[in-house]
């Protein structure tokens, strides 16, 4: 049965008045008012109720605090049992939730209560919704403006332990050994002690982590053929090939083994694989199988992030994350640019222009973002154009044809084929040029020919343009969103995850960029508070100093006014 409170509706007397006009103030400034007043009442609580029945059955939680729970867990990253412990003892979560009485149904969570819910919003994706009813909302209470955006990414480690090559192979075949003795024991007890000794024994991690240097090929070879034989052998084993373990064994073996042909009554050979032939996606733990590789950053994952961002000094709007996605390591960012576009398109958030690296402004992305609306500020990729002349030195038709040479030569002629163009210059006006040694224009059998693609004249422009002030003011605002990453971290402790899995990990990056959020908007609310103070100080050209305490002895007033006597003709001091 559904269980809900109406968060809308005001109260009329302040259920924590109990708490004294200090420490309320106090929990007025904080990330729980903001939470209370503006994010509580528009949590997507129709999304999760769908799943219970509205009449039959135990009562649920309170939907809304139990949301809000989720959402406070990772936006201070603590464990389920800390969790636990805050929504029944901690008064600012009391606050934060609503929770206005002390009885356990409304302030007590059940471990395996909060369990399941992050097991159906993971399951269910509503993690996504919580993110986009959060930011929507705080985007409408700050006029947040989503027209500049920036984006980059992170990389991150779920809880899964680093394993090396050898420890791989023997980790997975472990697996599957212990699972297989515990579902199917009569087909375990039929393999040979040896290879159970070998991989089940008490220390077998550590024989294997044991190994030397220039042991470590054999052992590879000897742990390959293991598992070839395993596979082999279990083949036909319908009830085995269909154990998640199995599927690993033949998935590792894929990705890291081969096997070469056998003659006539001889065993096949396996062969490891050299390193760099393994894909980046392979397998890199079997208790993580989602994990995947990436070369400059090791193993994980990795969460693109695009926030809003402001050109004002003051900083007098909230850089608000618009878009946060978790995907393996192995994933290019050049990929992640149009989904991000296209998503805040559709949430009625999308920019205008986006600042990025290098690695999401390629040519390709450009011009679909173009296509779009959004122009993409970024270095060009590749290499960086030499000294002296170059294409963007030429002049240009609006068909991209050239039309005239750094010197205002025009060419003999010129020629187009697909995407391809080619300009031929008299070779007797080339050869009295001062630029000739750095121009592009090479010498040819009839004259100096310039050969250029659309796409490399496209990029020798935006080298060009990369290199003037324009360029230089408007992209020094890219380097704010690493910044977003370290606080990103710092606060939520996106980099050390305790899940495993790709469906936990996107789960805790997003409900952590919302806290993220949460965190950015008390700051700037505090913010302009304070900026508003100084103002209503300066209407007021006196200090009056008051003694608030009723009962006073009188000789402590005559020293009190001793003290400021010299400062009688500025001051104007009035006893109560």
């Amino acid at each position: 049965m559904i269980y809900t409170k109406d968060h809308k509706t005001l109260n009329m007397f302040e259920p924590f008045a109990h708490l004294g006009p200090k420490r309320l103030k106090l929990m007025e400034q904080s990330w729980a008012k903001l939470f209370r007043d503006d994010i509580l009442p528009v949590l997507p609580v129709h999304k999760v109720a769908r799943h219970y029945d509205p009449l039959k059955g135990r009562p649920t939680k309170e939907l809304y605090a139990m949301l809000g729970a989720m959402i406070l867990q990772e936006m201070h990253d603590l464990t389920d049992l800390e969790a636990v412990q805050q929504f029944a003892f901690n008064i600012q979560w009391h606050y934060a939730l609503n929770i206005t009485a002390d009885a356990d149904r409304d302030a007590y969570l059940c471990p395996k209560t909060l369990w399941n819910m992050r097991s159906l919003l993971t399951r269910e994706g509503h993690y996504s919704s919580l993110f986009d009813s959060v930011t929507d909302k705080l985007r409408e209470v700050f006029d947040v403006d989503t027209d500049r955006q920036r984006l980059d990414s992170v990389h991150i480690f779920s809880n899964m332990r680093h394993l090396s090559r050898i420890g791989l192979f023997a980790q997975t075949i472990k697996t599957f050994l212990v699972n297989l003795k515990r579902h199917h024991r009569p087909l375990f007890d039929g393999l040979e002690d040896e290879l159970k000794d070998r991989y089940l024994f008490k220390q077998g991690e550590s024989v294997f982590a044991m190994v030397k240097p220039s042991e470590s090929a054999r052992t590879l070879q000897t742990i390959g053929t293991d598992l070839f034989v395993l596979i082999e052998r279990f083949r036909a084993e319908e009830t085995v090939t269909g154990m998640h373990s199995y599927q690993l064994l033949v998935r590792l073996f894929r990705e890291q083994c081969c096997v070469e042909e056998a003659t006539t009554g001889h065993t096949p050979k396996v062969s490891v694989k050299p390193n760099k032939e393994v894909p980046s996606d392979s397998l890199q733990n079997p208790s993580d199988p989602d994990a995947s590789y990436d070369g400059h950053k090791g193993r994980g994952y990795q969460v693109q992030i695009m926030e809003t961002y402001s050109r004002e000094k003051n900083g007098d709007q909230l850089n608000l994350i618009t878009h946060v996605h978790a995907e393996a390591a192995h994933h290019n960012d050049v990929h992640a640019l149009l989904p991000a576009v296209e998503q805040t398109k559709q949430q009625q958030r999308g920019p205008k222009e986006v600042l990025a690296d290098s690695l999401y402004g390629s040519d390709e992305n450009c011009g679909k973002a173009a296509k779009e609306g959004v122009e993409v500020i970024a270095p060009a990729g590749g290499k960086n154009q030499p000294e002296g002349l170059g294409l963007a030195d030429f002049t240009y038709s609006e068909k991209g044809r050239a039309t005239a040479c750094p010197q205002s030569h025009a060419p003999l002629k010129t020629k187009y084929k697909k995407d391809r163009h080619s300009a031929a210059f008299d070779p007797e006006i080339c050869a009295l040029c001062p630029h000739l040694s750095e121009c592009p224009a090479k010498p040819g059998r009839k004259g100096h020919y310039l050969r250029y693609s659309n796409k490399e004249l496209r990029l020798a422009r935006r080298r060009a343009h990369e290199k003037t002030p324009e360029f230089r003011d408007r992209y020094r605002f890219r380097a704010g969103v690493e910044a977003t990453m370290s606080e990103y971290d710092r606060k939520t402790g996106v980099k050390q995850l305790r899940v495993r899995g790709l469906g936990a990990v996107r789960y805790c990056a997003t409900l952590k960029a919302t806290g993220l959020n949460i965190f950015r908007a008390t700051a700037f609310r505090k913010r302009q508070t304070k900026a508003k103070d100084p103002e209503k100080k300066a209407s007021s050209n006196k200090l009056t100093v008051f003694l608030g305490r009723p009962r006073v002895v009188e000789g402590q007033i005559s020293v009190f006014l001793t003290h400021i006597a010299g400062w009688a003709g500025k001051f104007q001091c009035a006893a109560y």
